[in-house]
């Protein structure tokens, strides 16, 4: 479970103009990796600040948390299960920003908490994930979590490495 005092600690983000950048990503095990991201539209922002600089949240006024998970039954895609999660997390739902938001989209921020096990995390391309997302200022997190399964079949043709099912959670939070 991912604490409180870990997600103050853990990656405020701030909009780089070219919406290309460089961040770390922390998790609960004490893993970290670099990634480059490029972000999908002008209202995301990919980069990190210094952990410790003493920000708050990225989302300190969180009205809803929307949750998901996400397979990849063969190819053992990290990003595939990931964007699966994302989807599944807000498919189902239609927010009046413009009314819930003050700013509405242009001030709407998310917090996309992704549990990829920690085997495939280096895999994960969070370009390919923040495409998901219309709308809204992304921060992610990614934490040593989600499953491998025995699908019961390796098969080439489908880009099996081996016969693991991997599945992602994802929760997102939405708020100003």
């Amino acid at each position: 479970m991912l604490s409180l005092s870990l997600l103050v600690k853990v990656l405020p983000l701030i909009l780089i103009p070219s919406y290309g950048a460089a961040f770390t990503v922390f998790t609960n095990g004490g893993y970290s990796q670099k990634y480059n991201v490029r972000a999908s539209h002008p209202l995301s922002s990919m980069i990190a600040n210094d952990p410790g600089d003493g920000d708050t949240l990225h989302v300190p006024n969180i009205l809803l948390v929307e949750c998901g998970f996400g397979n990849d039954s063969h190819g053992q895609n990290a990003t595939k299960a990931a964007i699966r999660a994302c989807r599944n997390a807000i498919e189902f739902n239609s927010l009046s920003v413009k009314k819930m938001i003050p700013g509405g989209y242009e001030a709407m921020k998310l917090n996309v908490i992704l549990a990829v096990p920690k085997k495939y995390q280096d895999t994960l391309d969070l370009n390919e994930v923040a495409k998901t997302f219309p709308y809204g200022d992304i921060k992610f997190i990614v934490q040593d979590g989600g499953m491998i399964a025995p699908s019961g079949r390796l098969i080439e043709s489908l880009g099996d490495k081996n016969d693991d099912m991997l599945i992602v959670c994802a929760a997102v939070q939405v708020g100003y």
